[in-house]
């Protein structure tokens, strides 16, 4: 019996691995901290880095914003770098400051699977967990190889930003920051440079960890869908009819208030990712734009970067709308299964109940921006088409 608990806990270690050490990194996944001493590191771990975060990236980077207002090119160039930084900020304080409610999310996925399963139902619970690793280790990739191109280049005096002689009048450092005192003077600009890189490596962390934390909840949660379908469809293998049924009832209503749970948790950090997201999107389109067409700035690694980056935050916007869009499917699928049971055969008493799935299951379980906006792959297009119209504008004001 230790032998099998051993196991479903390593299956558990293993579905969550890659989403617990990004988090922990800056000390916000939710854990059952086992004493007082484990609690107050990782919080001093988040406080440092939200510190850190805002007053050594976020507000120096606002700040040089204000100074190079009205050239176009330059505050393009600041806002590339000034929105991941305060998103990555508004990630971070979000989830630390709801840390006890994802806490119950994510000892629902504990016990889903250390408890008794069959071999089919673990197989599914394992493709949706090595479905959201996937996607997890190909961010991290994209967001590394940006990161390794925007420390690394200006060590050898290259860089993959706009300079100008206002951002950067003597040595080039990663991000476009304007600093109370004079950062080209040494030690201040080795001390400069050591914490913008930090401040690249926090907020891979935040931003990557906060966005397929949701990949890894939503995922789960459609794999119980699935395996909650399949004890549908295969109710008359239970005993007792009602003790079945009374069973996937429970089941369900376990499930809804996993997902109210992600929901509270998600749907303001996603209104601001739309907006984030369709900002950004419209400015790294115009740059690659206008490297393409004018030649401006024609950098090998410029362009390399700013695809990169093009290809993550659509990915990563893609992904919310995707897992949206997918269970939204799997509530489908339940309702379909209830639906195809044959209920119409039963008597009245049975009928009524799986009757009573059917009207909850056809009620979709959706993923809301602001609880207004649905994130599914419509609202990810009508996003890429109206971001795409405003590049038209961005290229007329530069004309």
């Amino acid at each position: 019996m230790n032998i099998i608990e051993t196991s479903r806990n390593a299956d558990f270690e293993w579905a969550t691995r890659l989403n617990r050490l990004l988090l922990n990194i800056i000390g916000i996944w939710p854990n059952a901290h086992r004493n007082a001493y484990d609690k107050f590191f990782s919080n001093v771990r988040a406080t440092f880095t939200a510190i850190v975060l805002l007053f050594a990236g976020t507000i120096p980077g606002i700040h040089s914003l204000v100074r190079t207002w009205g050239d176009l090119m330059s505050m393009i160039d600041n806002l590339q770098f000034t929105l991941p930084l305060t998103m990555a900020a508004i990630k971070l304080i979000d989830i630390w400051w709801k840390k006890t409610d994802l806490l119950m999310a994510i000892n629902m996925i504990a016990e889903d699977w250390i408890k008794d399963k069959t071999s089919k139902e673990r197989c599914i619970m394992i493709k949706q967990a090595q479905n959201a690793r996937i996607i997890t280790i190909v961010c991290c990739c994209f967001m590394f190889l940006g990161s390794i191109l925007v420390v690394i280049l200006p060590c050898f005096g290259m860089t993959v930003r706009y300079i100008t002689n206002v951002t950067d009048p003597v040595k080039i450092l990663p991000l476009q920051t304007h600093y109370i005192y004079d950062k080209n003077q040494s030690p201040y600009f080795e001390i400069t440079f050591v914490a913008q890189s930090f401040i690249v490596l926090i907020c891979i962390a935040s931003y990557t960890g906060v966005d397929n934390l949701l990949g890894l909840l939503v995922f789960h949660l459609c794999g119980q869908m699935d395996i909650l379908k399949e004890k549908l469809i295969n109710i008359k293998q239970f005993k007792n009819y009602n003790d079945g049924v009374a069973l996937i009832v429970k089941e369900h209503i376990r499930l809804i208030k996993c997902f109210c749970i992600i929901e509270s948790t998600y749907t303001l950090l996603l209104l601001g990712q739309l907006i984030y997201f369709g900002i950004l999107f419209c400015l790294y389109g115009f740059l690659i734009l206008i490297i393409l067409t004018e030649g401006k700035h024609m950098s090998l690694m410029r362009f390399m970067y700013l695809v990169s980056v093009a290809i993550n935050i659509g990915g990563h916007m893609c992904l919310f709308c995707a897992v949206g869009e997918m269970l939204i499917s799997k509530c489908d699928d339940l309702h379909h299964a209830a639906y195809e049971h044959k209920w119409y055969k039963l008597n009245p008493k049975k009928a009524m109940i799986l009757v009573l799935i059917m009207i909850r299951a056809n009620k979709p379980l959706y993923i809301t921006a602001g609880k207004m906006f649905p994130m599914t792959m419509s609202t990810f297009c009508n996003l890429i088409k109206t971001s795409a119209g405003y590049v038209s504008i961005l290229l007329a004001m530069q004309s």
